[in-house]
């Protein structure tokens, strides 16, 4: 497991839309900014 620092580049990923779409990070490289936000126990009652 690596940490990334404030401002580095994040590892490209590949994930699943709402719209059931393969989405990779890599594509929006230099054309928009992205956020990834993590949060742990969506949809559970804690």
């Amino acid at each position: 497991m690596s940490i990334l620092q404030p401002g580095a580049d994040a590892p490209d990923f590949e994930l699943e839309s709402h719209k059931n779409e393969k989405i990779k990070g890599s594509s929006y490289k230099g054309q928009k900014k992205v956020m990834l936000v993590f949060y742990p126990l969506d949809f559970t009652p804690t």
